[in-house]
């Protein structure tokens, strides 16, 4: 083993995501300690060794390079910079963000473990929970260079690794623009679908013909077939966290004077389908959102103008 059971790697927010991306880790041989508020998301990882912390900054007491994966900007700074979080231990020397907590927080919390002596990185993911239990997700990173020298030999194992240069945020600014961009395929795809349907195609038929032309999208290839013709509605991501990255997107976009018109419209679906659905809905029930308002239905048993 190439050393890595001589580092300590500690890992806030062992769920959906963080839990597959620790259990790769255990897999190539790292010591883990681990935390999380959830009771049935550390026991995997226990049984396969990881040690339980008692909150984040007993994390940072054991572990010199500490991650996270947490679900909201707020979250994420309660974890690192509150009363017990991790800026409290005394032996965390780098902090890898791998959470969607947008340019904002990422710069503020930069600064504060900056001045605690404590390196960060910021490196939100992309490829979903497939993409956490392969190994195959892409990793947007920045911060500094040293700093991410040093932990690549333990992130390469979750993915492939993009590096964006030194300057705080920057890997938060690509993720909320990617997720942006899925959103915004999933919201037109509906409308597409919708309106294919209604008119009397087969919604197998259209995906068939859009993905072999130039209106194909990662939500024509994979969502809407899995997803939304079968009516599974379960690609994974929730309508509640995919409202919090495009609204963060527009938000960043604005204080950058770029304009989002299209951008706001799909924060304006996702709003509508939060309201409609729940935050915890899936993503895909944009699609559900549009069929109500057109009157027919995407799959399922009746497709055609109800």
């Amino acid at each position: 083993m190439s050393g890595s059971d001589q580092l300590s790697v500690g890992f806030i927010g062992v769920g959906r995501m963080g839990g597959p991306m620790a259990t790769r880790l255990i897999a190539a041989g790292y010591s883990l300690v681990v935390f999380d508020t959830q009771e049935a998301a550390l026991a995997p990882l226990l049984a396969q060794g990881a040690q339980r912390a008692t909150s984040p900054a007993d994390v940072a007491d054991r572990a010199e390079i500490v991650m996270a994966s947490l679900p909201t900007p707020k979250i994420v700074t309660e974890a690192i910079l509150g009363a017990t979080g991790a800026v409290q231990g005394s032996r965390m020397q780098v902090f890898v963000d791998l959470s969607t907590s947008g340019p904002g927080a990422t710069i503020a919390l930069s600064k504060a473990l900056l001045a605690r002596g404590v390196a960060s990185l910021d490196a939100p993911v992309s490829g979903g929970v497939t993409g956490a239990r392969n190994g195959k997700l892409s990793l947007m990173v920045s911060g500094p260079r040293d700093a991410y020298d040093r932990v690549e030999p333990l992130i390469k194992h979750l993915g492939r690794l993009f590096y964006l240069g030194d300057q705080p945020g920057l890997g938060q600014t690509l993720k909320l623009a990617n997720n942006l961009m899925s959103a915004a395929a999933i919201a037109i795809t509906a409308e597409a679908m919708t309106m294919g349907v209604k008119a009397g195609i087969d919604p197998t038929v259209m995906l068939e013909v859009l993905n072999a032309s130039s209106g194909r999208n990662t939500a024509t290839e994979d969502k809407y077939p899995r997803c939304v013709v079968t009516r599974r509605f379960d690609f994974g991501f929730s309508t509640g966290l995919s409202f919090k990255d495009v609204r963060l997107c527009v938000e960043e976009a604005e204080a950058l004077g770029v304009p989002m018109v299209v951008g706001s419209a799909v924060r304006q679906m996702l709003s509508i389908t939060q309201n409609q659905f729940g935050a915890d809905s899936d993503c895909t029930c944009i699609a559900k959102t549009v069929e109500q308002w057109a009157g027919c239905e995407i799959g399922g048993q009746n497709s055609n103008d109800k």
